[in-house]
């Protein structure tokens, strides 16, 4: 990187030695090759950062927000079913009617009783 900016700044210095640009040009393009320059150097760090923290299994918070929401949401969504699923399982008291004792059945044991 510095052998870059050494010949880029050479490069440059030759041009206003021979005429061929104002030193106002060659601030103005130093300027806008060290912002260039700044900006692909924050996307490097930024990228190997990522590609650091992924390889240790991180999360990013923005990503455990998001997660941590759906997680709730999820949960919120299985108790109101559990709920629904228990009040619509509650058993119902069953009456039953008593079936009519047949007159026929009650004689045949008032008789047997009768011939002991």
């Amino acid at each position: 990187m510095s052998n870059d900016l050494f010949s880029t700044l050479k490069t440059y210095i030759n041009k206003v030695s021979e005429g061929e640009r104002t030193p106002q040009e060659i601030a103005a393009a130093v300027n806008t090759w060290a912002k260039e320059s700044a900006e692909a150097l924050k996307l490097k760090i930024h990228e190997e950062v990522e590609a650091s923290v992924e390889k240790m299994g991180f999360v990013k918070r923005a990503e455990f927000d998001r997660l941590s929401a759906e997680v709730s949401r999820l949960k919120a969504s299985a108790s109101s079913k559990t709920s629904a699923a228990k009040a619509s399982t509650v058993k119902k008291p069953v009456v039953r009617k008593s079936a009519p004792i047949k007159k026929r059945a009650v004689k045949k044991v008032a008789q047997k009783g009768a011939k002991k």
